[in-house]
């Protein structure tokens, strides 16, 4: 075999094994599609704590509700944030999905956030 024949041969063979490890995922984050339990502790507050009780924000002493750990869940509650009835009419969830304004967080909406947050308001906003 020529080296061209052999480079070609060779490409082909990247080619082809390439394309067999290659594998399209999609995620699609719906909150109905979430099969796991969502925790408040281990899976709402992380996002409360990253993304809405900031100094100035959602913390102590700032906007209602109070998002952080020690009062998300108490502030969610008693506030009427919440409708385990209706999660998608929840309070929470039409800010997050921009329903009201202004949508939250801030910095733009995130899929990923509203799923777990809806997931977690769908199976019934336990403080678990």
């Amino acid at each position: 075999m020529t080296n061209k024949k052999i480079a070609v041969v060779m490409s082909a063979m990247t080619f082809f094994f390439m394309m067999g490890c290659y594998q399209v995922t999609t995620l699609d984050m719906r909150a109905d599609l979430i099969t796991g339990d969502i925790s408040f502790a281990d899976d709402v507050v992380p996002i409360f704590n990253e993304s809405c009780a900031l100094s100035g924000c959602h913390a102590t002493g700032g906007q209602a509700p109070d998002l952080t750990a020690a009062n998300a869940f108490t502030s969610l509650s008693n506030g009427g944030y919440i409708d385990v009835t209706a999660p998608e009419s929840s309070v929470l969830y039409e800010w997050l999905t921009g329903v009201r304004t202004p949508a939250m967080p801030l910095s733009g909406s995130d899929p990923t956030i509203n799923a777990k947050i809806l997931a977690w308001i769908t199976q019934g906003a336990q403080n678990n």
